[in-house]
Order: C-alpha cells, then structure tokens, then sequence
C-alpha cells in the first residue's frame, strides 16, 4: 500500500478513550467527572502524548447501561458535571492541542427520553413512529425472532397500547424508527448542536444497528454456534443476525452525515467513527462507502476476533490492507469499554508487543485508558457487578465491569481516583499500588515509559504516521515484521510472539539504528542481517542505507 500525503489530525493522530465514570472523581461522590479530565489534559497531550479523546456517553441517563441510555441528547448528566464544564472541557482540550470525539448514540434512547414516553402514551401519539411498535402474531407472540443483545427477546410488551416496542439491547433502551424522516432530522440536528460548540468527531455507538430489515423478516438459525460474533453470545449466538442490523439501506444515512461533516469542515476537519462488529472485511469495508463519502472510519475489531499469534495478525493486517480502497484510512483497536484488558487477554509480556503492534501498523490507532499502564481485568466479586449485561446473562463471563475499573494514578487509598474517604462505583485493582500513572513515571523501563517513548517516536516519524505497509517475508513462523515507508523514511517493526529467542535476517535493508525496543535497554546501530529479537521484544529499526 502507498503512503498517503497530507493526512488529516484523525488519520495522523492517536485518539485516547476515556471512560468518565472510571477516569478521575473531583466531587467525592465515588464517579468520575469533566472536571476530572480536565484535570489531567496535561498527562493527557504532555507526559502521554495523545493527540485527541474520545469521551464515552457523558448525556443525561437513568444509567441503566451507564449513559447509552439516553435521556437527553442535548444535555450533560450532573454526575459529569453540566454545559458549562463541558464547554470548559473543549476550550482546554484544544488549547492542549487535544481534539474531542464524543458518543453520539443514534439506534437507540432510554425509556425515559421524552420522545419515547410520548410515543408510548397513545397510537395517535405524533412521535409513535419515531420507535418500532408492532401488533402481536395471532397468538400474542412477539412480532419476529429477533434477539436482544443482553440476553431475551428484542420485543417487549406495552400493556397500555397493546404493541410491542423493539430494543436491540435492554428493554429500557428502545430503538428509533431511523425509516422515518422526522427522526433522521432530528438526531442530526443533534449533531448540529454538538459540532457548533465546537466538537471535533462522533464516534458512533452501534452504527450498523440503526437501518433494520424493512419487512422485519425472522433471522435464521446459526448453523455454527459462536459464527457472529469474536466471543460466545449464549442464546444470541443461535441466530445469524442478517436482519435484525446492517441493513443496506443504512448506508443512505451515512451519506447524508458525510455531507453534514464536510459542511462543519472548511477550517477545521470533523470526523465519524463507527463502531461496527463485522468480520467480513468488504462488507465491513463498505461503510467507508463506494467513494470514501460515508464514515471516515469503521471501528476495526479484527484484532480482538483472532488467536494472538504472529501469522494470524499478519493475515489480518494483509488482508485489511488488500481489502481497502486507495482513500480508505485503516485504524486498530485493541481494547474499550466492552473488551477485556488487553494484558489479561495476552499477558503483560506480549502487552508490550500489543502496544507497539498498535502504535506502529499503517492508520489510526484508538488506546484505551490504562493500557498505558498494562492494566489489567479486576476481579469483580458478585455484589460488586454493575453491568447489566453480566445480570442478564450471568456465568457466560460477558461482564465488562473488570475492564472499566478507576484509573489508576498513584499509590494513594483508590489509586488517587477519589477521595480516601469515599468508595468508588467499581473496585479499584488490588495491583494499583504496584501499578499506577506516579510509580512508572519513575520506572525508565515501565510500561509507561514505553508507550510515551512510541508515542514520541510516531509523532516524529513520517514513515510511522502516514507511510505506507508491507510485510517482510522469511521470518520466524513466531515472528512479525513489516516496513513502513515513505520516500524519505523507511521503518522496519519486528514483533517477536513466542517465549522464546529468535533470530531475523534483515541483511537487505543494509544498515539500521534500533529506535525502539519493547525492553528499553538498547539502542543504536545493529546488524540487520543477524538481529536477535528477545523472548516477547519488539522492536522498531530505522534504515540508514541509501534508497
């Protein structure tokens, strides 16, 4: 793949997701907050080196799915702060050189949105079709098979007007009519008001969701249990979900945000990244759209559906790269809100090499907060579970509280998160004190210091931040190396998968310095014809020979 030239702030920069209920609580009430962020914009863009945030849901909500139960759009819940704050918040971002996506979350609101109690108190209601109601089957069964996500039917009953209302997840959280034009009007007039306060990019919560099959047909049955998604589902797993999600005419709606994103785009570019679970890469890729005109970037979750072995990523990579069009941008993600941690899906040791994978492949890397630090999943005892996923569908390990605990700042009661008095929403990991932001500050060779020194290294690195891919054959079965070029730079990452020691010839690139090594404890020149990678060591080399 060729290089791309003049890349954009999202395309060039690493964005950082911040859960705000777990990343600093300023007010003793145990719950994170915007000033908390605030607070650390500087850890943020200075010590880290990130170049924008992503802020998950930050909107008023009963929090029955911790704010993507929606209640009102245009509006920050108090547990964050308010309007205010929040325009704070944006004004010192930018002034940190920070850019800011928010979660924008179209399928679906609470049942407690205004627009969701009118639709439910009358047939005659003005906003009934703003949701999907439909009458019962002849026997009072719901009107299709469909399933919810967190467990049960997507259908529940309204007593009071006699119609199921459809919910792809919980009950609480009902899904919008996205076929009527009243509501595609006004959730992107929502967007309007997000973007004229000066927002930089939405990433979209369960983008694909939003078009359902027009004719609501029954999914069939999944020959092959755990086909859809990258984990066991339970019951959700019994279904191929070909009706109930990613209908094509979604993708209409995509065109019409592209073209209000652009209008918002004459002096500083706004972006959309949509989160869409799709493991086949050309219809995943199709939500870049026909002429690069829908979103700027599907969430790439390929990473997280595959054995952590060096060929099956290389075969992914390889396989992304050939399935993308000359203008598609590729990004990578390798945890979030909904994923465990990455060092306890892998292991601190090969972490590291996950972080450096990250960090150097061709696009736009997302890191979730405290993978910087090599957190890990936090044992959640069972009057501890927040998640109303894990209640639903419990002893299926879907719980995803391990992965949102606090942030772990300092070796202080709650890892400096709240106050010592007061307890925090989720437990604090019982490593904090070992592994926090003020302890590998003071580690040279901590995870930390890693992730700032490749951070720093992309940063000033064109081959690394816009160059183009290709993987560099005859290496260790264990092993994975590729180049990233421009005309001026060329970059060599060799990411070492095994337990073991293993040898790499890369005698034709002729001379090299190390950037980067995962250890941090060697630099300088090496012999690229006999470089030997370390048990779990990555490493970055810059080609010195003449081109």
């Amino acid at each position: 793949m060729t290089p791309t030239q003049n890349t954009l702030w999202w395309q060039r920069g690493v964005i950082y997701q911040i859960y705000p209920r777990s990343f600093v609580d300023t007010n003793g009430d145990g719950i994170g907050d915007l000033p908390g962020v605030i607070e650390r914009l500087s850890y943020l863009s200075d010590t880290l080196g990130v170049d924008a945030i992503w802020l998950s849901p930050i909107y008023p909500s009963p929090m029955q799915d911790f704010g993507y139960d929606v209640a009102n759009y245009t509006d920050i819940d108090p547990l964050f702060g308010d309007l205010a704050t929040f325009d704070r918040l944006l004004v010192a971002a930018h002034q940190h050189g920070l850019k800011v996506i928010i979660d924008w979350v179209p399928n679906h609101t609470s049942d407690q949105h205004p627009w969701f109690r009118e639709s439910r108190s009358s047939h005659s209601s003005s906003r009934r079709d703003w949701y999907v109601w439909r009458d019962p089957k002849a026997d009072g069964a719901p009107p299709n098979n469909w399933l919810s996500f967190f467990g049960g039917p997507a259908w529940t009953w309204d007593a009071a007007t006699e119609q199921y209302y459809l919910h792809s997840f919980l009950s609480c959280m009902p899904d919008l009519n996205w076929r009527n034009p009243d509501v595609q009007s006004a959730m992107f007039d929502i967007v309007r008001f997000w973007l004229d306060r000066g927002v930089d990019g939405l990433r979209i919560d369960t983008a694909h969701y939003i078009m359902k099959d027009r004719d609501l047909r029954d999914n069939p049955p999944n020959p092959a249990q755990g086909y859809a998604m990258h984990r066991a589902m339970g019951d959700y797993d019994s279904q191929l979900h070909l009706y109930d999600k990613g209908d094509p005419d979604v993708h209409a709606i995509f065109r019409d945000l592209r073209r209000l994103l652009d209008d918002y785009s004459h002096e500083q570019p706004r972006m959309a990244i949509g989160e869409i679970h799709i493991y086949d890469w050309p219809t995943w890729a199709g939500y870049y759209g026909q002429h690069s005109d829908e979103l700027h970037m599907p969430y790439n979750f390929g990473l997280l559906n595959i054995p952590w072995e060096a060929q099956a990523v290389r075969r992914l990579v390889e396989t992304l790269e050939a399935t993308l069009a000359p203008n598609d941008w590729p990004n990578y993600v390798l945890g979030n809100h909904d994923e465990p941690r990455i060092a306890s899906r892998v292991g601190a040791a090969q972490a590291q090499v996950a972080l450096l994978l990250l960090l150097t492949l061709r696009g736009t890397p997302t890191l979730y907060y405290g993978d910087e630090l090599g957190m890990e999943n936090t044992p959640i005892a069972p009057d501890q579970v927040q998640d109303p996923w894990e209640r639903n569908v419990p002893g299926l390990g879907l719980g995803r509280d391990g992965e949102r605990t606090p942030m772990q700042w300092t070796n202080e009661p709650h890892a400096g998160f709240c106050p010592p008095d007061v307890a925090p929403w989720l437990p604090v990991a019982p490593y904090a004190a070992t592994m926090n932001v003020a302890r590998q500050l003071q580690e040279p060779h901590s995870m930390l210091s890693l992730t700032r020194q490749a951070l720093a290294l992309r940063r000033t690195s064109e081959a690394l931040g816009s160059g183009g891919y290709q993987t560099v054959a005859n290496t260790p079965d264990d092993c994975f190396v590729y180049l990233r070029d421009t005309a001026q730079e060329q970059m060599v990452i060799a990411l070492n998968f095994s337990n073991e020691a293993r040898d790499i010839d890369l005698s034709k690139f002729g001379a090299a310095m190390l950037a980067l090594s995962t250890y941090l404890d060697r630099s300088g020149s090496v012999d690229a014809a006999s470089l030997t990678l370390r048990p779990n060591e990555g490493c970055v080399l810059r080609i010195e020979a003449e081109r």
